[in-house]
């Protein structure tokens, strides 16, 4: 299953200029999915991140991660509606940086669920062999 931005809005409650994920390539409700990322100049945060060097900041790549992660849990039937929270982020690495042009293939595979409580593992890639970032993400529904 593909989705486009205004799908993806359909699902998740981020918008410009937080939300972090322009479509979806690939969809497993309850299970994982595979979203993308296009990384461009005029992003509000390289104006201060760095003026000289534009790099995108971990955190915000975490942050595209567990967005894909909510397209996950909130497309399923018992939790449309609910929001995701972060519970938790463990055994984050930020392998290479990310600038303007990269294009994000964010992976999200969802490794446990008990009731309102999940955890993933993320990884941003290029979508070959260069891994930018990954982590195991905790989230709640609410």
């Amino acid at each position: 299953m593909k989705l486009s931005t205004k799908e993806i809005m359909e699902i998740i409650p981020h918008r410009s200029p937080f939300l972090l994920v322009d479509q979806i390539e690939e969809l497993e409700p309850g299970v994982k999915a595979v979203g993308k990322k296009c990384v461009s100049y005029n992003e509000p945060y390289f104006v201060g991140h760095f003026p000289k060097e534009p790099v995108m900041p971990g955190a915000l790549i975490i942050e595209a991660l567990a967005q894909v992660g909510c397209v996950i849990c909130l497309s399923m039937e018992k939790h449309r509606g609910k929001t995701a929270y972060f519970g938790g982020i463990n055994r984050a690495r930020f392998r290479h940086k990310v600038v303007p042009g990269d294009v994000l293939t964010l992976e999200v595979e969802l490794i446990k669920c008990k009731g309102p409580v999940g955890i993933a593992m993320a990884k941003a890639t290029n979508g070959e062999n260069l891994v930018y970032a990954e982590a195991e993400i905790t989230f709640m529904i609410g």
